[in-house]
């Protein structure tokens, strides 16, 4: 065994001397991957997948690194580096340089392996994607998680869609069906799905198994053909489906020493046409058994206990296992290696004896009789004859009563009458009788390894020798005369072999495993005996269809004798082209029909019956070149024929054809119609839709209107209590003017009579103006505060009314809620006596200042007077100054005295609103505010 340690290089060789795998463990290579740093670790493969053409196969490791792995080119590369670790892959792509790869932060990327770019980053995922699958045109890809499963388009790299299931239900994989449109969804509570691709309808689901054998299903595989599921889980019970038939066909025990089963898939075969038999079941422990279906038989075993397996990947062809080991390392295993004891061929046919010397035995002593294979032995006494014929005719009677009795519950009886009654078998279920027939064994692991011995030297030029058009049915006959020669040996001198073996190989082209298997019975059967003349045509044979024809027309053998015509002549041609070469496809099948279905003497009388149908031509030859005539003009004949039928069939499929365009022609013109009026219907559809369109459209706009002229109204509503508030608001600052303009004359009347001040004294007059500005700054004060008060009067008084109005439409409608309303209201109340009180404060204010005002204008006129008069007494007397300042300024403290006492008068209490007292005018926010307005206008 070969070990290849990858370290740290991008690139190299796998091998480096040509492998040659053991038969007792069939490894090839066996890689590992050792770093070289400072601290040299192992890293561990974790996932391995194989391509389409199966020579070529992807590795990643717990770092993320991803390796390319050329088996026919022994060449490995490093084609990407993910930094983190990969939990599934895909190798089987449309564009076969690209791969998919599930990562550890959940999502899925694409890169290619030549140009080791990234093509596409897909996400989605909310856990960790343990499964991808890749659908048969490569168009289509299945993500599986724990939770969920979604599909997507890998022209796009778009999600088309997803799964999505209950927290309790949870996913065990999700997957193509080979070959086939269907996706199978397998859940953790055994329940399985089959759904159609393209509309993810529901196609079926499979019956729950029976309880005697019931187990949690963890893994599956399915055949290539898409026939069987094969589930396992925590048991050594295998549970074999019937996905056509939807049913549990099969349940296969394994060994005790099975417990647990972590992995299926079955070994693919080139020649069993998808129908795989061999399934490989990694258990527990570690080792992956490959069983035979059918027989249930162990085949072969790979891993150890020592060396257990992790995972495994079988190549689609069938030639290679690469297993992931539990060390962390990759084997590479050869098939054919670990089946070649397995698949050894049968016996040569044909078994020389040799002549024992003349001194003991005569001729007559050695001579016997050998018939289907079983050798008689030379008849010594009357006694023991007359018991060997009682024996045989015991055996003869054992073999009738069991021959009738065919596989697939077929009966050789009712065949024969049904052949006979119509002539033929029906052609959509002729191979199926022929094989059932022939009781073909269908060994496909003895028939691979015939095939992979490669091209006998006997036929590498066959070619030459004939030439046939198609290329595919040149190699299927060159590898079915190959198979056959390594089979026997004889079969590599047999001149005949590729005439006789033609036919079947162009009937069974698509299925060389069953052409091969057709041939080899026909010749173990019915040409048993050709080879005792060998490399002479069979002589005894001859000679038996001469007999025949002897009994049957003496005369045409007769005419036959008198021309020195002899069976090779007339007869060997025939056998050793099975009469590919006089008869149509049509007659050869049916002929063949018979031929199966009866003894094999009927090879024989067949050939008697042409030649005596054949008569009258024949008869008219008198010379032995006739004959070659005839037999080329027969061949001519029956070519022309055949080209004939061809061109009548031709024209008929013309005919048909032109039929089918006006057919079809009449379908689209029929089509176009439907088209037209369902187009004419979804027009009217459409009509009536916008017509109720425009009508809802319409009966919105009115509807807007009518909200629009509603807001109109209120908005007109609301102007007209603001021009209301207006007009109050302009009446009262009409007044305000009024005073404002008394005011000013008052001010110039008092600045004019100030003026005459000034001459009587600066300082004085200065101190006079001061306080006569501090006063006129009160004054303007005062009328602010009034000119507020008068607002907030107006505006309380609206909302007492907008309030009002508010609590008796509340009471009516809502008296369930009257003690949150009582609240409310004592609340606004209670700021309504606030603002009451902050009225009358301000109004006493108001009365005040403007008793101070009053006061302060008759002290100012006296004041002045008084300055007048002493300014005229003091021109005429100074000696009076003091006196009048002294008693001026008494005055100022006697008024300023009095403005303060007013300002400090008491205030009366406001009263606070009780919804509860019997006087309704107290409980009644209007009364108050009346209330409070006629204290205003006091």
């Amino acid at each position: 065994m070969q070990s290849t340690d990858l370290g740290n290089k991008e690139s190299g060789k796998i091998w480096h001397r040509k492998p040659s795998p053991a038969t007792r463990d069939g490894i090839i290579v066996n890689i590992i991957h050792n770093t070289s740093d400072y601290h040299p670790k192992v890293l561990r493969f974790l996932n391995v997948a194989f391509d389409g053409t199966g020579d070529c196969l992807i590795a990643g490791d717990h770092q993320g690194n991803i390796y390319v792995f050329d088996l026919h080119g022994n060449r490995f590369n490093l084609v990407q580096r993910t930094a983190q670790a990969c939990t599934a892959l895909a190798f089987n792509l449309r564009r076969k340089s690209e791969f998919l790869v599930a990562l550890a932060d959940y999502s899925i990327k694409c890169f290619d392996t030549v140009t080791k770019e990234l093509v596409s980053w897909m996400r989605g995922h909310e856990s960790s994607v343990f499964s991808i699958s890749v659908h048969a045109s490569g168009k289509y890809a299945i993500t599986t998680s724990s939770d969920t499963a979604q599909l997507w388009d890998l022209d796009t790299f778009q999600r088309k869609r997803k799964l999505n299931i209950r927290q309790s239900v949870g996913i065990q994989k999700v997957f193509f069906l080979p070959l086939s449109n269907t996706i199978l969804s397998c859940f953790k509570d055994n329940s399985i799905f089959a759904w159609e691709c393209d509309t993810l309808f529901c196609k079926y689901q499979l019956p729950a198994p029976p309880e005697s054998s019931s187990i949690l299903y963890k893994v599956f595989a399915v055949t290539r053909d898409g026939r069987i599921l094969a589930a396992g889980g925590k048991s050594n019970h295998l549970h074999l489906w019937c996905l056509e038939a939807r049913q549990l066909f099969r349940i296969i025990q394994m060994p005790t020493k099975v417990r647990a089963i972590r992995h299926l898939e079955f070994l693919p075969d080139s020649f069993d046409a998808g129908s795989n038999q061999v399934l490989g079941v990694l258990s527990q422990d570690g080792i992956m058994r490959f069983i035979n279906m059918q027989t249930c038989k162990l085949l072969f075993e790979i891993g150890s206990l020592d060396e257990g397996i992790s995972s495994s990947a079988i190549s689609p062809h069938g030639r290679y296992i690469a297993s992931i080991m539990e060390n962390g390392s990759l084997n590479i295993y050869s098939v054919q290696a670990l089946t070649q004891e397995i698949n050894k061929p049968p016996p040569p046919l044909v078994k020389v004896i040799e002549d024992l010397p003349k001194n003991k035995l005569s001729s007559s002593d050695l001579k016997m009789k050998v018939t289907s294979g079983r050798v008689q032995q030379p008849a010594k006494s009357r006694e023991s004859k007359m018991q060997t014929r009682i024996l045989k005719q015991d055996l003869t009677g054992d073999f009738e009563s069991k021959k009738n009795e065919l596989p697939d519950g077929l009966n050789k009886k009712r065949l024969q009458i049904l052949l006979k009654g119509y002539g033929e078998y029906p052609t959509k279920y002729r191979m199926f009788i022929w094989r059932s027939l022939l009781q073909l064994p269908e060994n496909h692991t003895a028939f691979s390894t015939l095939i992979d011995k490669g091209t006998h030297v006997a036929f590498l030029n066959l070619q030459k020798k004939y030439p046939i058009k198609s290329r595919k049915l040149l190699r299927v006959l060159q590898r079915t005369l190959s198979a056959l020669a390594h089979w026997s040996v004889i079969f590599s001198d047999t001149p005949y072999l590729p005439l006789l073996a033609f036919p079947f190989v162009k009937l069974f082209q698509n299925n060389q495993l069953i052409c091969f298997e057709v041939i080899a019975t026909l010749i173990i059967n019915w040409c048993q005996h050709w080879f005792e003349y060998f490399p002479n045509p069979p002589i005894n044979i001859l000679s038996m269809i001469e007999n025949v024809l002897a009994f049957h027309d003496k005369e045409l053998l007769q005419h036959f004798i008198d021309h020195d015509i002899t069976s090779q002549l007339y007869a060997w041609p025939l056998l050793e082209t099975v009469f590919s070469e006089v008869l149509t496809r049509e007659e050869w099948l049916k002929l063949f029909d018979n031929i199966f279905s009866n003894h094999p003497s009927f090879l024989l009388m067949t050939v008697v019956a042409y030649n005596i149908c054949s008569r009258t031509p024949l008869l008219s030859c008198n010379l032995k070149d006739d004959f070659e005539t005839v037999e080329d003009m027969q061949a001519k004949v029956d070519q022309q024929r055949v080209e004939d039928e061809a061109w009548y069939q031709k024209q008929e499929l013309l005919r048909k054809a032109e039929e089918t365009r006006r057919e079809m022609l009449l379908q689209e013109e029929e089509k176009m119609i439907q088209q037209r009026q369902r187009l004419a219907a979804v027009k009217r559809e459409l009509k009536v839709k916008e017509m109720h369109l425009q009508d809802a459209a319409r009966r919105r706009f009115l509807k807007l209107q009518q909200d629009q002229q509603e807001m109109e109204l209120r908005r007109l509503d609301d102007e007209i209590g603001r021009k209301n508030l207006t007009e109050n608001q302009e009446a009262l600052a009409k007044e305000m003017r009024a005073d404002a303009d008394a005011y000013r004359r008052k001010v110039d009347l008092e600045e004019h009579m100030f003026h005459k001040l000034i001459e009587a004294g600066e300082t004085q007059s200065q101190k006079t103006q001061k306080v006569i500005k501090e006063n006129l700054a009160k004054a303007e004060q005062a009328c602010l505060n009034t000119d507020w008060q008068i607002q907030s009067l107006h505006k309380q008084k609206c909302d007492d009314l907008q309030r009002n109005k508010c609590y008796q439409e509340v009471a009516k409608l809502l008296r369930e809620n009257r003690r949150k309303e009582i609240e409310i209201i004592n609340a606004m109340v209670e700021e309504e006596a606030k603002k009451w009180k902050e009225a009358e404060g301000k109004e006493f204010r108001l009365r005040s200042a403007k008793k101070a005002s009053a006061l302060s204008d008759a002290s100012r006129k006296w004041f002045l007077k008084q300055e007048i008069n002493a300014a005229v007494e003091h021109a005429e007397n100074p000696c009076h100054k003091v006196t009048a300042v002294v008693s001026l300024r008494r005055g100022d403290l006697d008024t300023d005295t009095h403005r303060e006492k007013m300002i400090r008068r008491p205030r009366r209490k406001a009263a606070i609103y009780k919804p509860r007292r019997e006087n309704a005018e107290e409980t009644n926010p209007v009364n108050t505010f009346n209330l409070a307005s006629s204290i205003v206008q006091e």
